[in-house]
């Protein structure tokens, strides 16, 4: 039963803040902010050239709870629906998840820990931090955590179109939260 471990993650997280882990649902949640929130600066990318990314490039803590049973690995994409005018930015294609794990801590999806990494819009396997140009408004990071019967086998250097293909009829559940940002 992972009941016990998920509720002592969240509390670890979050801290004694109520209910804030669901009992039962498969939920994403960030310490760092919460859900339709602001993102704070220090999110944001840095990339000496793109004038619109002048943040440190930490990426936020996450905790999951309540994965499907049958769940065999996990895959997470951070995608901005926005970005690029409208035709989207992918931030992060991760995957090969472990079930086991509960979460990622304060910079394990820019450091890669945990995962095995995809090519995100950038071409870097990590997190990639949002950049969105001034006067674009607020934008909309999506972070979708998808449960698979998939075992973790999945090759590195999938984009986000290519590891949906492979997940197509293997997917169990998801569970999303999304952090807006802008300049």
């Amino acid at each position: 039963m992972k009941t016990l471990p998920c509720a002592i993650a969240c509390a670890a997280l979050f801290g004694n803040i109520g209910n804030v882990c669901a009992e039962g649902l498969f939920i994403v949640q960030s310490p760092a902010f919460a859900d339709n929130a602001m993102l704070d600066s220090q999110y944001a990318g840095n990339d000496s050239k793109n004038a619109n990314c002048t943040g440190k490039n930490s990426s936020p803590p996450l905790v999951w709870s309540n994965i499907p049973p049958q769940t065999q690995s996990l895959a997470l994409v951070v995608h901005d629906p926005e970005g690029n005018k409208g035709l989207g930015v992918t931030h992060l294609v991760a995957y090969n998840i472990s079930p086991a794990a509960t979460g990622f801590g304060p910079d394990a999806l820019r450091d890669a820990k945990g995962f095995t990494g995809g090519k995100n819009t950038p071409g870097t396997a990590s997190w990639y931090g949002p950049c969105p140009p001034p006067g674009s408004g607020a934008h909309h990071y999506t972070f979708t955590l998808i449960a698979t019967d998939l075992p973790p086998t999945l090759p590195a250097g999938l984009t986000r179109e290519a590891l949906f293909e492979k997940l197509k009829g293997h997917q169990l559940a998801a569970a999303g939260l999304i952090g807006r940002f802008g300049q």
